[in-house]
């Protein structure tokens, strides 16, 4: 926690000089219930962060310009954190971190404070890091994760999609003469930022420009990785997201998500377009499946054979269940679908972990990065 200190302080510090590291996409920010003194006491990684987070946002406040320094401070974040996982497998720093400034800079940033926190959220999460090259012959690929979540059953929580996401970010490849450049971002597990369309804002300037050859989506899952082919465009999970908000939802009564002021538009389910061959050539310890599974008020849960097998049925849970994981994918599909993108997107469900245990976060991760690796592979090769 102290090296995450020392960065974003710098960062945060360096706006105090008129210093610019560069600007970030805005996006809401995290209103979690607080738990930090839990989590302080409960995790070696996460002490100190009361104190520490209260220096970052006085440096953010103590700037000339607020909205700068806290797109710093939100880039020396993620810098600290992208080193902290490469070293420990823990992105529970990050989220912990991130959450505790967002409150102090709450108590204070006065008129500023959507621009605020906006600005420190969204460059935390990797938005000012996104440094794809303007090289034609590059082969670009943007994984997303998670934050923590089901932090009331466990306060250590990590997730390995996070993680995932912190070690892929700024990986570099060179297959078939191409050369292959990985990004990441992480994404909140908050209903109101996915009903404010945090998706589609931070996702479609990607998918516009036809620079990204991939697109996968990540969260945590079951037991083996999970390759989830049909999205469904309802939530049923009855499990509350990290600000503690229940939506009302149920496998009786699914709901359709808002985009923006009015509901969210589209299918009832739409099809993936990963490279499920080469996604499941990435050797490691778990099973890949190609995940057929759905659930629709009509027929019950059942495997699809096709995209047509599921016209005029009412989706409860697509392959990647009734909760955000599922909706991240539903709502990149058909973004992509939308704008007429090329990009394969799709999602990756991870084995479950229970807390934090650096081993079994080594295996999942270093077999997600395989799976990336051995579709960068395929992609590099096709004409």
């Amino acid at each position: 926690m102290v090296a995450l200190r020392a960065l974003v302080l710098a960062t945060a510090t360096a706006a105090l000089f008129g210093c610019s590291l560069g600007a970030s996409n805005p996006s809401p920010a995290d209103r979690a219930p607080g738990r930090l003194p839990k989590a302080e006491a409960a995790m070696a990684s996460v002490a100190g962060a009361e104190a520490e987070s209260r220096a970052i946002a006085e440096a953010i406040l103590g700037a000339s310009d607020p909205v700068l320094a806290a797109t710093q401070a939100g880039q020396g974040l993620w810098a600290a954190a992208r080193a902290y996982a490469a070293a420990s497998l823990d992105d529970r720093p990050l989220y912990w971190l991130r959450l505790a400034t967002t409150t102090h800079l709450k108590a204070d940033c006065g008129a500023n404070c959507p621009s605020v926190l906006e600005a420190f959220d969204r460059a935390s999460r990797g938005d000012g890091d996104l440094t794809f090259s303007e090289d034609p012959t590059a082969l670009r690929i943007l994984v997303t994760g998670f934050d923590p979540f089901s932090l009331d059953r466990n306060i250590d929580q990590s997730n390995p999609s996070g993680v995932g996401a912190l070690r892929l970010d700024g990986t570099r490849w060179t297959f078939a003469g191409r050369p292959v450049e990985v990004e990441a971002l992480l994404f909140p597990v908050r209903f109101d930022a996915f009903d404010a369309g945090t998706v589609e804002a931070r996702l479609a300037p990607l998918l516009k420009s036809g620079a990204l050859a991939l697109l996968a989506t990540v969260s945590m899952g079951r037991d083996h990785f999970d390759l989830e082919r049909f999205p469904g465009r309802r939530r049923s999970s009855e499990a509350p997201d990290n600000a503690g908000v229940l939506t009302g939802a149920s496998a009786a009564k699914p709901l359709v998500p808002q985009l923006g002021n009015g509901p969210l538009e589209g299918p009832e389910f739409v099809e993936f377009s990963l490279p499920v061959a080469a996604l499941q050539g990435g050797a490691g310890p778990y099973e890949i499946r190609d995940n057929r599974r759905v659930a629709t008020l009509e027929r019950g849960t059942f495997d699809a054979g096709s995209l047509t097998e599921l016209d005029g049925l009412t989706a409860v849970r697509g392959g990647g269940g009734g909760y955000l994981s599922n909706e991240i994918s539903y709502r990149s599909v058909r973004l992509a679908q939308a704008l007429g993108s090329e990009t394969a997107v799709g999602h990756i469900h991870t084995p479950r972990l229970e807390g934090f245990d650096e081993e079994t976060l080594r295996a999942i991760t270093d077999q997600l990065s395989a799976m990336i690796e051995s579709a960068a592979r395929e992609l590099a090769r096709a004409p």
